[in-house]
């Protein structure tokens, strides 16, 4: 299940903001038969009622085309879809968390003019234009709280040991495959082709913003 459902991958040489970098074994300090992952791609479903048959796509590396977390939240296309001849995009929410933090929703609308045309439309809400370039650091706001003692943002302990029951069994798979192949990808790329396999052979892929 894990071979279908999880890739990992090791960044390789590239080009990143126009600069040429090395490959994860090549750098300094770094065992050159290494096969320590810098890029996981995953498939998970939740076991209950309410997201029964709903897919959750998590991807995370280093070194990758852009620095950003977001979270896309793709909706699924109507039973119906009235005008089957146009191709419209799916419809998208997207909930960027950093570094420019904001939200946008994406959705098809017809163009003005007597003519059928449907375009591809996306509305954009940006807190650093809403309130200011005023924006600190991730860990300096956990810091903050940490001395005011808000834990608000802080995970309980309940929820770490059920993050680690999800990761153990994966870690425990790839370290059981002491040959197994570790892809690359190049630097400054969005992940290896196994991760675009992932999606793809399911009819979808990533949203790369």
């Amino acid at each position: 299940m894990v071979a279908q459902s999880v890739v990992r991958a090791q960044y390789a040489a590239g080009t990143v903001d126009g600069k040429q970098v090395p490959g994860y074994r090549s750098e300094q300090g770094v065992n050159p038969k290494s096969r320590t992952e810098t890029f996981v791609a995953a498939k998970v479903l939740i076991d209950n009622w309410r997201w029964a048959g709903v897919p959750f796509y998590l991807r995370t590396g280093k070194r990758l085309a852009r620095r950003t977390t977001e979270i896309v939240i793709q909706f699924k296309k109507a039973p119906h879809i009235v005008f089957r001849e146009r191709e419209v995009d799916a419809n998208r929410l997207v909930l960027n968390i950093q570094p420019d933090e904001g939200i946008s929703v994406s959705f098809g609308a017809k163009r003005p003019g007597p003519e059928m045309s449907i375009g591809n439309v996306t509305m954009n809400f940006s807190y650093r234009e809403g309130f200011g370039d005023g924006a600190r650091s991730a860990y300096a706001t956990l810091l903050s709280d940490c001395v005011r003692g808000d834990a608000t943002l802080f995970d309980r302990g309940d929820s770490v040991e059920a993050a680690w029951s999800l990761v153990d069994p994966i870690l425990d798979v790839w370290s059981a495959a002491k040959t197994a192949n570790v892809p690359q990808y190049a630097s400054g790329s969005w992940g290896p082709r196994e991760s675009d396999d992932l999606l793809e052979r399911e009819g979808r892929q990533w949203f790369n913003s």
